[in-house]
């Protein structure tokens, strides 16, 4: 980042400004999606909202830690220039392969399929309609993005102001609505074991997914130093907040048995309380809630292979770019042949979210513990660079992050299921791009 940026300080983001883009970002579609995962994976109603809470927690903490790593190095490239600063270029090529081909698709198609059990309520289309509205999704909207099409900042901010209403909605209906409508179904067996609320966890977690976003607003906030733990704190807050009433409200309206079984719960919900009527109209809410998801990270996903082509001299293929949409069409195409490949694997599982989430799972914590680990190698390492915000109580807060950090890594790694053995396979699939780039590295050598 030039010296510019530095000046926007003054007349940038104030406290207020940067809570509403915390909540903005985290606030999302996965709260109509993974609270049952969730439930499926705690013994009991305390168990579930303690999940909410502790998710909450940890939230805190890593923002925390990003937001000193954003303040201190600040970089478009995030989390990918963090680890190269901390441990070299290899784990940061890794880093970019893992996004490309586990992280981001993976996200993309999860949310896919969130969308698809929406859609599956409006339009039903057989038994595997859910995975054809998701395949659908992926196509329609990589080909707007190919096309050069981009949703402006207002219809974003429309979509995600329509998110919230449709959430504070679930969660009045839930908690004003009396406790005798709550549907009747059967038992699904407990869950317990310390693994398996680790899972429970990483549902939560990527529920309030987006928070390392906010190592971003630091070199915009006014005077960061003082207020970005304010932002941190009010934003955590009332993410938590809005979370723990949205879930009590589920656990009034069908209890933890019956939220187990849900597919499409804000849907379900709203069908109890108001009708069909209701229901049809919240599930396509949702679905536009969804697409903006799935397009925005499909936009900001083909980055990815972009900077893989353009760094890694056998991808550059990937590199290219179009001037006249102002977009890597290859990249986008790559993406979306992936991403559809893991929607048939979700379609053939289960469930699709929660198949995603595994696939995704170990590969995301791995690397996320890697980059808590970076702060304290950076604070070693370069000393004497400016940090305009400081992780309080050093060096506890990042020990602690980096620890739930690898505790999750493993919790997902066992007990996900073949999904995760899959993420972990495609990310050993990466390991040549580190003999490429050396290969690269010595030809450019002799050159010179």
């Amino acid at each position: 980042m030039d010296a510019r940026a530095h000046t926007r300080h003054a007349t940038g983001l104030s406290v207020l400004d940067g809570v509403a883009v915390l909540v903005g970002v985290v606030v999302g579609v996965g709260i109509f999606g993974f609270p049952p995962l969730v439930a499926q994976h705690a013994d009991s109603a305390t168990t579930y909202i303690a999940l909410w809470l502790a998710g909450g927690a940890l939230m805190l903490i890593g923002a925390l830690c990003y937001a000193e790593l954003g303040a201190s190095f600040p970089d478009e490239g995030g989390e990918y220039h963090y680890l190269c600063q901390a441990w070299g270029s290899r784990l940061g090529l890794m880093f970019a392969w893992a996004r490309g081909t586990v992280i981001q698709t993976g996200a993309i198609a999860a949310v896919a399929f969130i969308y698809g059990d929406y859609a599956q309520r409006l339009i039903p289309l057989g038994d595997y309609g859910s995975a054809l509205h998701a395949a659908f999704s992926v196509v329609l909207l990589t080909t707007l993005n190919v096309l050069g099409t981009r949703q402006s900042k207002r219809i974003q901010v429309l979509l995600s102001s329509l998110t919230v209403l449709a959430l504070t909605g679930i969660m009045l209906t839930g908690l004003l609505s009396p406790e005798q409508t709550r549907p009747v179904l059967a038992a699904e067996p407990s869950a317990s074991g310390i693994g398996i609320l680790g899972m429970g966890m990483v549902f939560v977690l990527l529920t309030y997914g987006g928070w390392n976003e906010t190592a971003y607003l630091s070199g915009e906030l006014r005077d960061p130093g003082r207020n970005m733990s304010r932002v941190l704190l009010v934003g955590t807050l009332v993410v938590t907040t809005l979370y723990l009433l949205t879930n009590i409200a589920l656990l009034q309206m069908f209890g933890l048995e019956a939220l187990r079984q849900s597919d499409a719960v804000g849907a379900d919900l709203m069908e109890v309380v108001a009708g069909s009527w209701a229901a049809q109209g919240l599930s396509l809410l949702i679905c536009f809630t969804a697409l903006s998801t799935i397009n925005a990270t499909i936009l900001t996903g083909a980055r990815v292979y972009y900077a893989l082509g353009r760094d890694v001299p056998q991808l550059a293929m990937l590199g290219a770019w179009n001037e006249r949409g102002s977009t890597p069409i290859r990249a986008l195409l790559v993406q979306a042949a992936i991403t559809l490949l893991l929607i048939l694997f979700g379609a053939l599982s289960q469930s699709g979210v929660q198949a995603m989430v595994a696939y995704t799972a170990p590969v995301f914590w791995f690397f996320m513990c890697m980059t808590a680990l970076a702060l304290l190698r950076l604070r070693n390492l370069q000393p004497h660079v400016p940090r305009p915000f400081r992780v309080p109580l050093y060096p506890l807060l990042p020990l602690i992050f980096a620890s739930s950090c690898l505790g999750l890594f493993v919790s997902s790694t066992l007990y996900a299921g073949p999904g995760a053995l899959l993420g972990l396979a495609v990310l050993a699939f990466g390991l040549p791009l580190l003999l490429m780039r050396r290969t690269a590295l010595a030809a450019d050598t002799l050159e010179r």
